[in-house]
This record gives structure tokens, C-alpha cells and sequence, in this order.
């Protein structure tokens, strides 16, 4: 661990320097590959019509950030079984998307895995991480409310033994994990569609998350959350407008599986919600256009997901993304209000 562990703010400030210096040393190179291996973004054919000069533009950013996150934790942090949970799991739905990227770019399309086979690989990393977090990292099985409401959900439990160890499987409470990861891990996807939203919201979001997370008193669980935001904030060098690269689903899924397995690991799962509110505007809006259309034939908005109905309200991409940055802002600072009111 570099730095001195004595001040573990520092250490976090630090880790969020160190992953934005990495990103962006890396990003450049990483570029200049992928254009020489002609490994651009597809464009959806139904966005808005000046998106199509985006096509081409190299993708899969995701994996600078990955490295950078990674390098950063290894150097700064002590590998607790909380940090190498979520870790890992963050890098393995980074994985899946990356194999999400590759099929888009080979099959020349913006569609890229089957939503079967998305969804397979979410729920094997989300069971995993559930049972890992609540045999090995203390999680208790329950869901806290602002203002000391709580809720228990072992209350369906199997409990066997292997060897002089004994292992649970909260089955609400993993269908609850399920539902949340997979959830924020769409809803960042669904974020990432225009020049540097999907970043600078994820580094908003994961800055809060680290200051819950030391609040909570697990400072390499912080080193994580800062690590995730200094990469995200290198790479958004790169990717402010006009975007030289995008994260891809390499980066939107695995920030947002980050992100939510920061929340299980500390007991915040509903603040968390709070905190990532503009991604759950993101997810409401394609789900509120969908079955509006199917019901009515009509669309509540020009196009879904929401950001693309204030371009088509005339807006300047730009001011869409800041004025979403600060949305997520104030998003951010009421769910860590939130947060000290948690039962």
C-alpha cells in the first residue's frame, strides 16, 4: 500500500488522483489501437440524426477504466474480502460487456448480446457476489430505510453446513441483490448516450459512494468508489464533446454493477437509488415510452431515454449532459443526507 494507511482520507484522495493519472496516461494508446483495428461504435439507427457522425468512434473505453481501477486498488488498498467481492465482480460485469462490445463491432450492429444471454451472465455474478457478501463480508440480509424503518428478508433461508462452516442463501434478499445490480447496471448502459453523461454521472455517483463507504467505516471499500470516479474523471478527457472514445458496455455496465455492490456491501441499497436518481429517470423513461406505445400507440416523449428527448426539444448536447451533471449532483447530496438517517 502506498501513502500512509494512518490517513485514510488521504489514501482516498489519493486513489482518485492516481486512477485519473492512469486513465488518462493510457487512454491515448488504447485509441489509437482500436482505430487501427477500425473498432468504432455502431450507432443506433433510430437516435437522433446528428449522432450519426459518431459512427466509428472508438469504444470499449470501459477497459482503461477497468485497468485503471484495478491498478489503483492494488497499490492503494488493502485487499479485504469486501473490496476483492466487489472488485471482482465489477471487472467480471465488465467482462460481460466487453464480450457485449466485441459481438456489436464484429456483427457491425449497435445491439451487440442477446438480452438472454446479458442476462444469464448478470444473474450468475450477481447470485455469486450475493452469497460472498453475505457468508464472508458480515452483510445482514436486510433493507434499510431513511428514518430507521427496516426490513428483514432472511426470513426465507436456507441454511446447510460444509465442513465446520455454515452457509445461507437468503433467497429475498438475493432476489432483492439480483433486482439491484442488474437494475443500476442497465440504467448506466441506458445513461451512456451522449458525450460524457455516462461518466461524469458515474463519477458523481461514485464519489458519494465512497464517502458512504467511509462513513461506514470501510476505508479500502472508499479507495474503490474513489478509484472508480478518478477513472472515470480521466477518461472523460476523452470523452467530453466531441467524444474521441466511448466506455461502451464494457464501462456503463461495469460502473453500475460497481456502484451497486458498494450500496449491499454498505447497507445502503435505498439511499443508493437516491444517489443514482437520474439513472433511475433514465430506466423510467424507456419504460414509461414502452408501454405507453404498446397501450396507446402514442409516445410520452420525443425519444427515450429522456436525454435524447431534450435534444430533440432543441437542446445543445452539451447542455444536456452538464445540466444532467448537476441533476446527479443534487441527487448525489440528498442521498448522503439520506444516508446518516438509515436505521
Amino acid at each position: 500500500m502506498f501513502g500512509n494507511p494512518l490517513y485514510p482520507t488521504y489514501q482516498t484522495f489519493l486513489a482518485l488522483g492516481i486512477a485519473a493519472v492512469i486513465c488518462g496516461a493510457l487512454m491515448p494508446l488504447w485509441i489509437r489501437i482500436l482505430r487501427f483495428e477500425g473498432i468504432g461504435q455502431q450507432v443506433r439507427a433510430d437516435g437522433p440524426q446528428r449522432h450519426l457522425v459518431k459512427q466509428g468512434t472508438p469504444t470499449m473505453g470501459g477497459v482503461v477504466i477497468l485497468v485503471a481501477v484495478a491498478i489503483t486498488c492494488l497499490l492503494m488498498a488493502d485487499l479485504s474480502i469486501e473490496l476483492v467481492a466487489v472488485l471482482l465482480a465489477t471487472v467480471a460485469t465488465g467482462l460481460l460487456g466487453l464480450v457485449d462490445d466485441v459481438t456489436s463491432v464484429t456483427h457491425g450492429r449497435s445491439l451487440g448480446l442477446t438480452p438472454h444471454a446479458k442476462m444469464i451472465g448478470l444473474t450468475l455474478i450477481c447470485v455469486a457476489f450475493c452469497l460472498v457478501a453475505v457468508n464472508f463480508c458480515g452483510v445482514i440480509p436486510e433493507v434499510r430505510f431513511p428514518g430507521g424503518l427496516v426490513i428483514d428478508l432472511s426470513s426465507i433461508m436456507t441454511v446447510f453446513t460444509v465442513g465446520d462452516r455454515v452457509y445461507y442463501i437468503p433467497w429475498l434478499y438475493l432476489v432483492f441483490t439480483w433486482l439491484l445490480i442488474v437494475g443500476l447496471s442497465n440504467a448506466v448502459n441506458l445513461t451512456d448516450g451522449l458525450d460524457g453523461l455516462a461518466g461524469g454521472t458515474s463519477m458523481i455517483a461514485m464519489l458519494i459512494m465512497a464517502a458512504i463507504a467511509f462513513l461506514h467505516g470501510n476505508p479500502d471499500l472508499a479507495i474503490f468508489g474513489a478509484a472508480c470516479a478518478g477513472a472515470c474523471l480521466g477518461f472523460l478527457w476523452f470523452n467530453c464533446y466531441p467524444a474521441s472514445i466511448f466506455m461502451g458496455d464494457t464501462g456503463s455496465l461495469a460502473l453500475g454493477a460497481g456502484f451497486a455492490c458498494m450500496a449491499v456491501v454498505t447497507n445502503s441499497e435505498i439511499v443508493s437509488l437516491i444517489i443514482g436518481g437520474l439513472f433511475i429517470i433514465e430506466t423510467l423513461s424507456v419504460m414509461i415510452q414502452v408501454v405507453s406505445f404498446k397501450l396507446t400507440g402514442k409516445r410520452v416523449f420525443l425519444m427515450a431515454p429522456i436525454h435524447h428527448h431534450f435534444e430533440k426539444l432543441g437542446w445543445a448536447e452539451t447542455k444536456v449532459v452538464i445540466r444532467f451533471w448537476i441533476v446527479s449532483a443534487a441527487f448525489g447530496a440528498l442521498g448522503l443526507a439520506l444516508f446518516f438517517q438509515l436505521g
